[in-house]
């Protein structure tokens, strides 16, 4: 559905790679191999952005597979759990392969049939970035593809969205940033940008972030949405 104001179309949208295009879920069983409890998965996702936003906060950088390996490594302590290198190294290496969510193609495809470029815009490097859309096929459909590595700061800092915009050639206004996570949607409506917010079943929080512009349950709905806003 629409948000309030129902501002232009984009003439480019950026999507969040990790959870918002492409599903994590196969690094839990790998998680759960090491001994750790299946919703591992959802805290060291979120200590690993917890620690590469106070990076950033701090005007610091580290890359994201970094951040994560030092913070699936306390998550293991903290378990009195122990893995070495190799086998850290190896689940993480999952996240080049990780699958799509569904609906990720068609999502495109309708952006790209209403002449709407395409960005991929990740915390992680856009090697891995790459990897994941040439592993699902979707390398063609994407315009460009960009990393916080190229800022030396993660999201949400303004920088990188604003570093999106600046690689599209167009205003902020002109953008959009189409994420699953709020912090996500806010950051890039904080910096001009427009925003697009995957539900998948979880409220958006109104009450304490900008609103996005448009919203929708799956990426296909909120492609569909762009697509019919006003050109």
């Amino acid at each position: 559905m629409f948000g309030l104001g129902r501002p232009e179309r984009p003439k480019v949208v950026a999507f969040d790679i990790i959870g918002t295009t492409f599903s994590m879920e196969p690094l839990r069983p790998r998680l759960e191999e090491f001994g750790l409890p299946g919703s591992s998965l959802e805290r060291l996702y979120a200590e690993t952005l917890r620690d590469a936003m106070a990076l950033a906060a701090a005007g610091g950088f580290a890359p994201f597979i970094a951040v994560m390996k030092s913070a699936l490594g306390q998550i293991l302590a903290e378990h009195e759990l122990t893995a070495t290198d190799a086998e850290v190294s190896e689940a993480l290496g999952l996240m080049r392969t990780l699958p799509p969510h569904p609906g990720a193609r068609k999502a495109f495809e309708t952006l790209r049939a209403a002449g709407i470029r395409i960005q991929a815009l990740s915390n992680g490097a856009a090697s891995a970035t790459r990897s994941l859309l040439d592993h699902a096929d979707l390398t063609s459909l994407v315009d460009q593809i960009l990393s916080v590595d190229d800022v030396r700061l993660s999201k949400p800092r303004p920088e990188v969205y604003l570093y999106a915009v600046e690689q599209a050639r167009v205003q902020p206004g002109e953008a959009m940033l189409v994420a699953t996570h709020p912090w996500d949607v806010n950051g890039a409506k904080a910096a001009g940008l427009l925003g697009g917010y995957v539900c998948r079943g979880r409220p958006y929080p109104h009450s304490v972030m900008s609103a996005p512009d448009v919203e929708g349950d799956t990426l296909e709905e909120v492609a569909r949405a762009i697509a019919a806003m006003k050109a």
